[in-house]
C-alpha cells in the first residue's frame, strides 16, 4: 500500500487508486498521514475536519470514516493501517509508504550535498524530491487541512529555489529561466526566485532583461508591502548595472585593516569528530546564518545541562565559517560555574582579537563598545558565545553590522533578547545515541550487543553527555562487554558515580542548575523525584510544597526555565504537562535523600495521593455508579483548592487518562514508603470508578499489587481484603474471568473473618458477574442471591440495584421469565430512588432485551432506544455502544435493521478503543446478523466466525453457541447443509450444557410466556 499527500490525497495498491469516499474520509486519512508516527486524537480530527462549527454526531461520524477507510485500506493477509490507539488512532506504515516522508529524506540528502559543495548532487536530490508532486497539495478535500497544504506548498516552493540555486552554480542557465519566470510571476514578492532569474538572465548575456525584472520587483515590493529589495537583491542589482562578473565581492575594508592591522580571528574551537544526529536542527539554523536580512541573525540554542548545545554550536559554526571570510569569535561565558564571563571581559578579548592592541583599548566600557561594534560594522563575522547565563551577558556583544551573525547557547531561551531564535534541543532519539555510542566505543562493538547498547542509552535517557561519559568509560574499558555497563548503570543508587568519565560528569552538570534555584523551587524538584511519574501536571506541586496552586505553578515555571523540567504537551482536559529528565530524576532523589527528612516526603507523597482520591470521588459524584463500590469514604481524601474544584475536568475519561502514568507511580511509590492507607484508598477509589480506563488494566494491576504488598506488611486487614476485591475487578475488567473469582474468593474471607458484612456482599456481586460470563448460571444465581438478601437487609439502594439487576439477566439466560418483573422492578426502583441514571439505563435495556426474547418486538424496541438516549444524555459512549447493539438486534427481528450498519461499526469502534473483547465479540455477532437478513452471506459468514474465534477466546461458551447458530443458517443458505447441521449441533450440545433458554427455541420444547409485564 501506497499513500500520496503531495498532490490529491491518494492510496494505491497493486497499481491501482484504491476509494477512499468523500472528502471528509479522505480528509482524515490526510491528518492521519501528516502526523505520522504520531497518534491523533478524535478531538484533533474533529477540530481539521469541521473548523469551529462541528455537529454533535462528529464523533461517531469520525468512528464511521474509519471503518470506511479500514475496509478500502486492508489488505488480506496484512495487519490493519489504521490502529485504534487511544485517545486517538494511529497509522502503521513504513518510511517507504508516504510520499511526504520520502520527499523528505530526499530533501534532507540534497542539503547534506549542498552544505558539502556537491551541487550536481544537490540538485539530483531536489529534482527527484520535487517530482514526487502530483499536483496541489492535498488537493480534493476542500476546506479541511488548509493550513497544513499551505504549509506543504510552501515546502515545495522553498525546495524549487534549492534545487534552482544547486543549477545555477553548475551554470545551467538556460535551463532555468523559463522554470524561475513562471515562478516569480506566481509570487511576485520571494526575493530568493527574484534574485536567481536575475541571475541566469545575466549568466546569459541578457543583462537588460536582468535589471528588468528587478524593477519590476520593486514596484511590486513597493505596492504591496511598502518596501525597497532587501539588501542581497540590492547588491546583485548593483553588479548587474556594473557589468562586474558574479562572483563573490571582496570584504570591504575595516578600521583595523585601515590602521594596518588587518586580522581575521579564527576562534572556533575544534568541532565535534562524532557529532551525530540533529540534521534538521542543523539545516534550520545553517540555513538562517547564511541568508543575508536587515538585521544579524541571532540564534539562541537552550537545553537542559549536557542535550549538546556547546557540540550543535561548534558543528554549526564551522560548517557555515566560509559564509564568515572575515572571521569567527567564539567566548566561553561560563554561565555554569560561579564566575561567569562578564560582557566587559568578553568584550576586551574580542578586539584584541579583530586587531586592537592592548594598549589601544579605549578606557571606558560604552567607548570599548562602539569601537566593536565600528570594527563589526562592515565585516562579516559570526559570533559564537557558548555557555551564557543572563541576557545581561548577551545583550552588548550583538554586533550591529548586518552581515554578521550570533550563536548563543544557554539553558534559558532568553525571551528578552529582541530578534533572536531560540532553538529549543531535546535529548537524543535511541537511534541518533546508539549512532553516537558507537562511534566513541566502536561500531562494532555496538553491533556485537545491540540489546546492551540500547539500554545503555536508554539509562543515559537519550542525554549526549551521559552518553558520551558512558562510551569514555567503556573506552577506558576495552575489556568489558557493555552489559557489565548495564548492570552497574541499572542501580540507581550509582548511576551518577558511573556516569563520570575524566572531565565529563553529568552529576556536576546537574548541580550547577540545582544551586541556583530558590529553595522552594529545590524542594518542588526534589519532591517531584520522589513522586515519581513519567508526567504530571503543575497543580501536583501545590500539594507536594503545601502552598496554594497558583503559587506552586510559578514554582514549576522556575523549574522549567531553568531546563529541569520538561514541558511535554497540553492534555485533552487542558492541563499543562510536565516531566523530570531520568537523570534529573535520580540526581533529585539523591538531594532528597541528603537534604529532607522521610516524614517530611512521606508527608508530602501522603498529601499528593489524597488530593487525587478527593478529585476522583468528586468526579464519581456527578454520575452515581452502576456498579458497586467497596467503600464509600476515604479517609486520606484530602479536599483541594476551591479553584482546582471549579476547574474540575467536565470529561472524566479523558482526565484519567491523562493522569493514570502519574496515579500509577505515586500508588506504587506510596507504597513502598509503607503509606499503606493512602495506597490502599487510591487504588480502590480507581478500580471501582465507572470511568475505568480500559487501555490501562494492566498498570492498574501492577499498582494494585504494590498496595496490597503495603497492606499485608502493615497487617492493614481491611485494606488487604479491599484491595482483593479490587483485583478481582481488575481481572473482571481483563475477561480473565477465573482469576477474578480466585481473588474474589481470597477477598470473601477476608472480610468474612473482619466482620464486614457489606464487604462480603459486594464480593459475592462480583463472584456472580464474574461467573455469569462464563455461562455458570446456577453458581451465579446462587452468588447473586445472597448478595441481593444482604443489601436488602442493610438498605443499600445502589447495591440492590446492581445485584438485582443482574440476577435477572441471569434468569434471563436461562429462561425463567416469571423471575424477571420482581427483581427489574426492585433494580429500577432502587436506581432511582439513589438517582443514579446510568444504572436505570442498564436496567431499561436489560428489560428491552426481555421483551425480545419473548418476542415482544414492538416493547423491546422502545426500551432499547430509550436506553440508548439515556445513555447518550449521559455522555457514557462505551454503553452506548451496547444500547446501539440492542437496538440493532431488535430492529433486525422486526426487518428493519439496514439502517443500522453504520451505528454497529461506529460500536464496534468503541469496543476497541476500550480493548472490550466481550463487546467487539456482540457486536461482530450482531452485524454478522444483519448481513445474513440481508442474505449477504459472505459477509455474514465472515463476521460471525471472527465472533466464534473471540468468544472461543474469552472463554464466555453462550455467545459463541449463539454465533454458530447463526452460522448454521447461513451455511444452509449457502447450500453447505452438512457443515451446516456440524455447527448446528455444536450449538445445541453448548445450549444443552450450560441450560440456556436457547435449546428450547431449537428443540421446540417449552418456550416463552404469551406476554410478559416489565416495569417499564
Amino acid at each position: 500500500m501506497e499513500f500520496r499527500v503531495l498532490g490529491p490525497v491518494e492510496a494505491w495498491h497493486g497499481g491501482r487508486r484504491v476509494p477512499l469516499g468523500g472528502p471528509k474520509p479522505r480528509a482524515l486519512l490526510a491528518a492521519l498521514l501528516l502526523e505520522f508516527p504520531r497518534v491523533v486524537s478524535a478531538d484533533r480530527l474533529i477540530d481539521l475536519l469541521w473548523d469551529e462549527r462541528p455537529p454533535g454526531s462528529a464523533r461517531a461520524s469520525i468512528q464511521t470514516y474509519v471503518s470506511t477507510l479500514r475496509r478500502g485500506l486492508t489488505v488480506p493477509g496484512q495487519p490493519e493501517v489504521i490502529e485504534t490507539r487511544p485517545p486517538g488512532y494511529l497509522l502503521q506504515l513504513r518510511e517507504d509508504q508516504l510520499d511526504q516522508l520520502v520527499f523528505d529524506r530526499l530533501v534532507g540528502e540534497g542539503r547534506s550535498a549542498a552544505r558539502a559543495g556537491r551541487a550536481d548532487e544537490a540538485a539530483q536530490a531536489f529534482g527527484d524530491a520535487l517530482k514526487l508532486w502530483h499536483g496541489d497539495s492535498l488537493g480534493g478535500i476542500g476546506e479541511a487541512l488548509r493550513t497544513e497544504a499551505a504549509a506543504l506548498d510552501h515546502k515545495r516552493l522553498e525546495v524549487t529555489e534549492e534545487r534552482v540555486a544547486a543549477e545555477l552554480l553548475l551554470g545551467r542557465y538556460g535551463a532555468t529561466v523559463a522554470e524561475l519566470t513562471a515562478l516569480v510571476g506566481a509570487h511576485p514578492l520571494r526575493e530568493r526566485a527574484r534574485g536567481q532569474l536575475m541571475t541566469a538572465l545575466y549568466g546569459l548575456g541578457r543583462q537588460s532583461e536582468a535589471l528588468a525584472v528587478y524593477h519590476e520587483g520593486r514596484r511590486a515590493l513597493a505596492a504591496e508591502l511598502g518596501l525597497d529589495p532587501g539588501p542581497d537583491l540590492q547588491r546583485l542589482h548593483a553588479t548587474i548595472l556594473r557589468g562586474e562578473p558574479l562572483a563573490q565581492e571582496s570584504p570591504p575594508v575595516t578600521i583595523a585593516e585601515a590602521q594596518g592591522r588587518a586580522v581575521i580571528p579564527a576562534q572556533l574551537p575544534p568541532s565535534v569528530p562524532d557529532f551525530t544526529g540533529r540534521e534538521e536542527l542543523v539545516g534550520e539554523i545553517v540555513d538562517g546564518l547564511v541568508v543575508a536580512g536587515n538585521a544579524p541573525p541571532v540564534f539562541v540554542i537552550c537545553g537542559k545541562g549536557g542535550v549538546g548545545k556547546s557540540a550543535l554550536a561548534v558543528f554549526v559554526a564551522h560548517a557555515v565559517s566560509g559564509a564568515y571570510p572575515d572571521g569567527q569569535l567564539f567566548a566561553d561565558m561560563r554561565g555554569c560555574t560561579d564566575l561567569p564571563a562578564g560582557p566587559e571581559e568578553v568584550l576586551a578579548r574580542f578586539l584584541r582579537a579583530l586587531g586592537v592592541e592592548p594598549g589601544s583599548l579605549p578606557d571606558s566600557f560604552q567607548d570599548r563598545l562602539d569601537l566593536y561594534r565600528s570594527l563589526l560594522s562592515q565585516r562579516r563575522v559570526l559570533v559564537v558565545l557558548d555557555d551564557a547565563r543572563s541576557e545581561r551577558q548577551v545583550r552588548p556583544l550583538l554586533p550591529a553590522g548586518r552581515g554578521c551573525a550570533v550563536l548563543v547557547t544557554a539553558r534559558g531561551r532568553f525571551p528578552g533578547l529582541g530578534g533572536a531564535r531560540a532553538i529549543d534541543l531535546e535529548v537524543m532519539a535511541e537511534p541518533a545515541a546508539l549512532d553516537l555510542l558507537a562511534g566513541i566505543v566502536g561500531s562494532d562493538r555496538v553491533a556485537a550487543e545491540r540489546a546492551a547498547a540500547g539500554e545503555i542509552v536508554r539509562l543515559c535517557g537519550g542525554l549526549p553527555l551521559a552518553v558520551r561519559t558512558a562510551g569514555g568509560r567503556l573506552n577506558t574499558r576495552r575489556h568489558w562487554p557493555l552489559s557489565v555497563l548495564v548492570d552497574r548503570l541499572s542501580d540507581e543508587r550509582w548511576r551518577l558515580d558511573e556516569l563520570s568519565a575524566g572531565d565529563l560528569e553529568v552529576r556536576s552538570s546537574v548541580a550547577f542548575s540545582y544551586r541556583l534555584l530558590d529553595e522552594e523551587a529545590k524542594a518542588a524538584f526534589r519532591r517531584l523525584a520522589v513522586l515519581g511519574g513519567p508526567d504530571f501536571p503543575a497543580w501536583i506541586a501545590a500539594p507536594l510544597l503545601d502552598l496554594p496552586p497558583r503559587a506552586a505553578e510559578d514554582v514549576v515555571e522556575r523549574l522549567v526555565d531553568a531546563q529541569l523540567l520538561d514541558f511535554v504537551a497540553v492534555d485533552a482536559v487542558g492541563q499543562v504537562r510536565y516531566r523530570l529528565h531520568e537523570l534529573l530524576r535520580v540526581y533529585a532523589r539523591e538531594r532528597a535523600q541528603q537534604e529532607e527528612s522521610e516524614a517530611d516526603l512521606r508527608a508530602a507523597v501522603g498529601r499528593v495521593l489524597g488530593n487525587w482520591v478527593f478529585l476522583i470521588s468528586r468526579i464519581a459524584e456527578r454520575t452515581p455508579p452502576g456498579e458497586i463500590p467497596l467503600r464509600r469514604e476515604y479517609s486520606t481524601a484530602r479536599p483541594v483548592d476551591d479553584d482546582l474544584v471549579r476547574r474540575l475536568p467536565s470529561d472524566p475519561v479523558a482526565w484519567l487518562e491523562a493522569e493514570t502514568p502519574a496515579l500509577i507511580a505515586a500508588v506504587e511509590r506510596a507504597a513502598g514508603m509503607d503509606l499503606d492507607v493512602a495506597a490502599c484508598d487510591l487504588s480502590v477509589a480507581l478500580s471501582f470508578s465507572v470511568f475505568f480506563v480500559g487501555s490501562r488494566l494492566a498498570e492498574w494491576s501492577r499498582s494494585h499489587d504494590a498496595a496490597l504488598a503495603a497492606a499485608r506488611r502493615s497487617g492493614n486487614q481491611m485494606g488487604e481484603a479491599t484491595l482483593l476485591a479490587a483485583h478481582g475487578q481488575i481481572y473482571y475488567e481483563m475477561d480473565r474471568y477465573e482469576d477474578a473469582t480466585t481473588y474474589y474468593e481470597q477477598a470473601l474471607s477476608r472480610y468474612a473473618a473482619a466482620g464486614d458484612v457489606r464487604g462480603e456482599a459486594a464480593v459475592l456481586a462480583g463472584m456472580g458477574n464474574a461467573r455469569r460470563e462464563q455461562c455458570r448460571l446456577r453458581e451465579a444465581l446462587t452468588h447473586l442471591g445472597r448478595a441481593v438478601e444482604i443489601f436488602r437487609t442493610l438498605g443499600d439502594d445502589a447495591a440492590i440495584g446492581h445485584a438485582a439487576r443482574l440476577s435477572a439477566t441471569v434468569h434471563l439466560e436461562l429462561g425463567d421469565f416469571d423471575r424477571l418483573p420482581p427483581l427489574l422492578a426492585e433494580a429500577l426502583a432502587a436506581y432511582r430512588r439513589v438517582g443514579s441514571r446510568r444504572g436505570e439505563a442498564l436496567t431499561v435495556r436489560t428489560i428491552g432485551l426481555a421483551y425480545r426474547a419473548v418476542g415482544d418486538h414492538a416493547r423491546a424496541e422502545q426500551a432499547c432506544e430509550a436506553a440508548l438516549r439515556m445513555f447518550h444524555e449521559l455522555g457514557d459512549q462505551f454503553m452506548a455502544a451496547y444500547g446501539v447493539q440492542a437496538l440493532a438486534k431488535t430492529r433486525i427481528r422486526l426487518g428493519r435493521g439496514e439502517a443500522m450498519l453504520a451505528p454497529l461499526e461506529e460500536a464496534l469502534e468503541v469496543c476497541r478503543g476500550q480493548l472490550d473483547r466481550w463487546g467487539q465479540a456482540l457486536l461482530l455477532r450482531t452485524i454478522g446478523e444483519l448481513h445474513l437478513a440481508g442474505g449477504r452471506l459472505v459477509e455474514a459468514r465472515t463476521e460471525l466466525a471472527a465472533a466464534i474465534a473471540l468468544s472461543d477466546a474469552l472463554g464466555t461458551p453462550l455467545p459463541a453457541a449463539r454465533a454458530r447458530r447463526d452460522l448454521a443458517t447461513a451455511l444452509d443458505l449457502a447450500g453447505d447443509s452438512g457443515q451446516a447441521e456440524v455447527v448446528r449441533e455444536q450449538a445445541i450440545e453448548m445450549f444443552r450444557r450450560y441450560e440456556a433458554r436457547e435449546l428450547a427455541e431449537l428443540t421446540g420444547a417449552g418456550g416463552a410466556p404469551a406476554r410478559l409485564d416489565l416495569p417499564w
